[in-house]
């Protein structure tokens, strides 16, 4: 379990957000140190030590001989976001604020919470990384190709889910959105038509477009891609790529048939197109999951992870697996472009997966978000926001809006109560879902704000006449 905070920042945490709420106003007194303390039940210390951070973060005020005041000045409180932010309905916006952080709701979260994330030991471990190697080893560029011993145990770990792979056939990324980038700027020229899921992973869209490849989305069902809307559209395409991701599909939370994996694998086969698999929660699910990697041998399928979803964001480090010629080209252009990966991140992995300290904390991140999904499922419910239980697992679940409701109303009226939705439409390349959808995140999904919120939005007929 993840420990709770310090008596202090807990003090800390509830005054900061009383003022920026507005319930302690500029220049009103709080308690003093000595009758705080009392109330709180904690040492005098303790509560001036909470005091003295508040001061320090710009909140309180110190005045000699008078006591603590509401800062009269400006504070660092959460900045509001440009209306383009607000709506969440391009890209861009909505990939910034996953990185910016305005709101302090975010059941449009992308990623698990920080908080689950810290008993992967990683503060301890990283000093232990940059020492790793000797002779200034960690200092250099290090191969393009990554570090090899990570480059290894991915190997090993995608033999285990029947991906017959090689360590040659592993190329270490930042995060695998650096892998689709790469795939996208080695193998799509202007013009190439590219098949996506639909809906599908928003941020590719965007590599895409700027790549002016013919974004062409192929209807997702709970069971992967619709075969008879892809047959359609190979009737008419000659495709180049087709990007999908089979399991804990992001944003619907299907995964692949067995059926519809081998339908796919025909597809490619008699029409000559390549599919870029990305499997961002694999660690997190089955090794005997069906992953098309798997079922072609890495011949047509470029295999793509990464380790930002399940032990850290901030660690970018991912990979992508491939045939050796693709993997090679792949590795150039990598070169050309970033030189090198972060060798002190890849070695910090690579000693959190040696050590044990990785596959105890997925242990623990995995029966967090079934108990997430438990609560997630009925307390939606509970507000009139009905939702099945996701076939792949993962972090997100793919909620319908009642009908006639207008996702850019909502999402607009989230943001004027703090609250980060991601609305359907983002995740299509047409820009439409129908009906309207939200992709929310397990773990926020509970958060009594966004709770009320919807309750409220629900009860008065939040939605177009």
């Amino acid at each position: 379990m993840t420990k709770p905070p310090s008596k202090a920042s807990a003090i800390v945490e509830r005054l900061a957000a009383s003022i920026d709420a507005g319930t302690l106003r500029p220049g009103e007194r709080v308690a003093s140190v000595r009758d705080a303390a009392r109330e709180q039940g904690v040492s005098k210390n303790t509560l001036a030590g909470a005091y003295d951070r508040l001061v320090a973060s710009g909140h309180l005020e110190a005045r000699r001989g008078a006591g603590y005041f509401v800062a009269s000045g400006a504070r660092p409180a959460v900045r509001r976001p440009g209306p383009e932010v607000e709506e969440a309905l391009d890209l861009v916006s909505l990939l910034r604020e996953q990185t910016e952080a305005h709101y302090v709701v975010r059941p449009g979260e992308g990623r698990p919470p920080p908080g689950w994330m810290e008993e992967s030991e990683l503060g301890a471990h990283f000093a232990r990384a940059a020492r790793l190697g000797g002779r200034g080893e960690a200092h250099e560029y290090g191969s393009a190709w990554g570090y090899a011993p990570l480059r290894e145990r991915i190997a090993m770990s995608l033999q285990e889910r029947a991906i017959s792979c090689a360590p040659e056939q592993v190329l270490l990324t930042q995060g695998a959105n650096h892998a689709l980038d790469l795939i996208v700027r080695q193998m799509v020229e202007p013009g190439d038509a590219v098949l996506v899921d639909d809906p599908g992973y928003y941020p590719l869209f965007g590599k895409l477009r700027l790549a002016r490849a013919r974004i062409v989305g192929v209807r997702r069902r709970p069971d992967g891609p619709d075969l008879e809307d892809l047959a359609a559209k190979l009737a008419v395409l000659r495709p180049k790529l087709f990007f999908t991701q089979s399991l804990a599909h992001n944003p619907t939370g299907g995964t692949l048939s067995p059926a519809v994996a081998h339908g796919l694998l025909q597809a490619a086969e008699r029409h000559g197109f390549q599919i870029v698999e990305d499997d961002p929660f694999a660690d997190l699910l089955p090794a005997t999951a069906p992953r098309l990697a798997a079922l072609d041998g890495l011949r047509r399928v470029l295999h793509v992870g990464t380790f930002s979803k399940t032990l850290s964001a901030s660690l970018r480090v991912g990979f992508v697996a491939a045939s050796p010629a693709v993997v090679r080209a792949l590795g150039h252009m990598k070169l050309l472009t970033v030189v090198a990966t972060s060798q002190y991140a890849e070695r910090m992995v690579a000693g959190l997966i040696a050590g044990g300290h990785y596959l105890r904390h997925l242990r623990r991140l995995r029966a967090r978000v079934e108990r997430a999904t438990d609560a997630a499922l009925r307390d939606l419910a509970s507000v009139g926001l009905p939702v099945s239980r996701p076939p792949g697992g993962g972090f997100y679940l793919w909620t319908p809006l009642p009908e006639g409701a207008e996702e850019a109303a909502i999402v607009r009226e989230a943001a004027a109560h703090n609250i980060f939705l991601a609305p359907g439409a983002v995740f299509s390349p047409e820009r439409g879902v129908n009906p309207p959808m939200l992709r929310i995140n397990v773990a926020h999904a509970s958060d009594p704000r966004f709770l009320g919120f919807m309750r409220g939005w629900v009860k008065a007929g939040g939605f177009a006449p």
